[in-house]
């Protein structure tokens, strides 16, 4: 009788699993680019967000001729309308010859609706150290698209270079992975998009993170602050529950192998008390960071972290969550053991967490969604 029951559970699970429908604590993934397929050699840097409509947007550079972070580079998107059980055909969005266009790094105004999509551009024949300071075709330029129809029809990106880049820096990305709106405080409304940069000095180049902003729903950008510290590039941020502002930045100063992050107190305009994050282990690589939800009467919040967990190389996609605002990380699951590396957090519509990431040496990029029950094994989800 036993044994009956064990198969008929069995049996049960199978249907609910083939039907794309999650039971709480269940992890299901599907592979979004592979690389190789729809004549492009390699698919990386991803970045999800959800549009208001619940339209779940994921965006990545579609690389065509090799994996290389210079040559002909366009940037894709595919669409869910089911939380990303199923996705659209890919479609390019920008395309400029043989040019980089890359470095998505989109925001939803929850105000209007409208999505601002941040990117960068350079000479598909120019490789990042070979990148001139200032603001000219030879140097890599900032711009954004924008669309009113939930990520179905894009703007033709404009150029905002001179607004957000120093004239001294050579080297300039935006994201890779989202922008947030901020929900709190003297800016709320603004929307924050994290960036970083590289610079000359001294005979040697160093390189920095910092942000970009608006203050008229992304009808203009301003550069805000950088980090105190260098030795950060690629970052993310994330409002906290008292207003401040939290930026995570992939670490190359490796006296400690792990994130370093620094807070704002005035909307990314300054940052101060840059540090190491020690429960946040890194192999030097992007990461993803996002809140799942504010604090309440009853429940603690919730912000969510992802990279490659491993000090000494790009594999175990292990998923964080915080219930203090960053200060720890009590919790973390591995999503895969492997060979892995960028990934892109968001909070889909039906409450469930994506996390969009690079896997396999970045032959596959996969889209993982599972519910907090999953990701705390049902310990602490309710806190």
């Amino acid at each position: 009788m036993k044994r009956s029951l064990e198969i008929l559970l069995f049996v049960l699970l199978t249907i609910v699993t083939s039907s794309g429908i999650l039971s709480a604590g269940e992890l299901h993934e599907s592979v979004v680019y592979q690389s190789g397929a729809g004549g492009y050699h390699t698919y990386r840097i991803p970045s999800v967000i959800v549009a208001q409509d619940r339209t779940v947007l994921a965006f990545i550079e579609a690389r065509k001729n090799n994996g290389a972070d210079t040559g002909d580079i366009d940037l894709m998107l595919r669409r869910s309308k089911d939380n990303g059980a199923t996705w659209s055909d890919a479609e390019v969005i920008w395309d400029d010859e043989e040019n980089v266009c890359g470095n998505p790094c989109p925001v939803v105004d929850q105000s209007t609706g409208k999505i601002w999509l941040l990117l960068t551009w350079n000479s598909g024949k120019t490789p990042e150290g070979k990148i001139q300071p200032g603001w000219g075709q030879d140097s890599r330029r900032v711009f954004v698209a924008s669309s009113d129809d939930h990520g179905q029809t894009w703007t033709k990106p404009a150029e905002i270079t001179t607004d957000v880049k120093n004239k001294e820096w050579t080297w300039y990305a935006t994201g890779p992975g989202a922008g947030i709106q901020m929900q709190h405080g003297p800016h709320a409304g603004r929307l924050v998009i994290p960036c970083d940069h590289k610079w000359p000095t001294g005979g040697q180049v160093k390189f920095g993170s910092h942000v970009i902003y608006s203050d008229d729903h992304g009808k203009t950008w301003k550069r805000g602050g950088s980090a105190p510290g260098y030795k950060v590039n690629e970052c993310e941020v994330v409002e906290l529950a008292n207003g401040n502002l939290l930026l995570n930045m992939r670490n190359y100063d490796r006296k400690q192998t792990t994130r370093q992050v620094c807070v704002s107190k005035d909307g990314g305009e300054t940052w101060t008390d840059q540090k190491f994050d020690p429960a946040l282990i890194e192999p030097i690589c992007q990461a993803s960071i996002r809140r799942y939800r504010w604090p309440s009467a009853d429940k603690s919040g919730v912000v969510l972290f992802s990279n490659p967990s491993n000090a000494k190389g790009r594999t175990k996609m292990t998923v964080r969550a915080s219930f203090d605002d960053c200060e720890t990380w009590p919790v973390e699951r591995r999503l895969f053991d492997g060979s892995s590396a960028y990934s892109s957090l968001t909070v889909l519509p039906n409450g469930e967490i994506g996390c969009l990431y690079e896997r396999e040496n970045y032959k596959q990029v996969v889209f993982a969604r599972f519910d907090l029950d999953w990701l705390t094994n049902s310990k602490i989800a309710n806190q």
